[in-house]
């Protein structure tokens, strides 16, 4: 797949000078579709659950909210009722795949933090995940730091009035590293989180792990990468993303 721009006009018009990340997908391979995917014995064949439809109707959403979509999504009946029931079970079946080591960084996530560092600017995790936190912890790099500890803020598993794709999280986590939400990138691997950026008026980067860079840019992502890799440090500091030249 070919990293591209969006065809959307680029909602990035003022300097970058912070950085904010969401966590699963793009810093984590985490078992969160899977656990989503299990906990559905008895609501519906979890089969039908497919990365295409995580990522379109659950992934960056809160987790009563993800858990209603995937239901209504499945055609499961009376899926409001049930939702309660099906989010615990993921939550269960989550927090045993991660005490169970269930989850990886991305190493050209990794790079990517590392990278934005040595510019000096301020970084954030917004996510809306109450595991995030823990997950990062369980990640530890060559410092003997975990990654939790690289950022400069943390907006992981806070109560919003209003989750993704409204811009929430990501204003949070602004205000939090005390910088205009014009001038921070936001990186994301799931459409409404792409759209939540959009609205805050901040810059979208899509990041296409699970070969869905159409989704990405179809919700205004300015740019969509196969990997965190691609993007040429150098030109954050400028206006507009670019990427590594070929």
């Amino acid at each position: 797949m070919n990293d591209r721009a969006s065809p959307n006009p680029p909602s990035q018009s003022a300097k970058l000078t912070a950085v904010i990340f969401d966590v699963d997908g793009v810093l984590l391979a985490s078992p969160h579709e899977q656990a989503w995917r299990e906990a559905l014995e008895g609501f519906a064949d979890p089969g039908r659950f497919t990365t295409a439809l995580y990522q379109a109707e659950v992934a960056g959403k809160p987790r009563l909210a993800g858990a209603r979509a995937a239901l209504e999504a499945l055609g499961v009946p009376d899926a409001a009722r049930k939702v309660t029931v099906y989010a615990a079970r993921k939550q269960k079946r989550l927090e045993d795949l991660i005490a169970a080591g269930e989850v990886e960084a991305f190493p050209d996530a990794l790079r990517f933090v590392a990278s934005v560092r040595t510019l000096g600017w301020p970084i954030a995790v917004a996510s809306s995940s109450k595991n995030a936190n823990g997950m990062m912890k369980t990640i530890r790099l060559p410092s003997g730091e975990s990654l939790l500890d690289m950022f400069d803020a943390n907006v992981c598993g806070r109560d919003v009035k209003k989750g993704k794709p409204d811009p929430e999280i990501f204003l949070l986590a602004a205000a939090a590293l005390h910088v205009a939400p014009a001038n921070c990138l936001i990186v994301e691997d799931a459409p409404a989180g792409i759209e939540a950026a959009r609205s805050g008026g901040m810059g979208a980067l899509g990041v296409a792990r699970q070969d869905d860079a159409a989704l990405l840019q179809a919700a205004g992502a300015d740019l969509v990468v196969t990997s965190l890799d691609a993007i040429a440090i150098d030109a954050l500091t400028g206006v507009r993303l670019r990427q590594v030249a070929a």
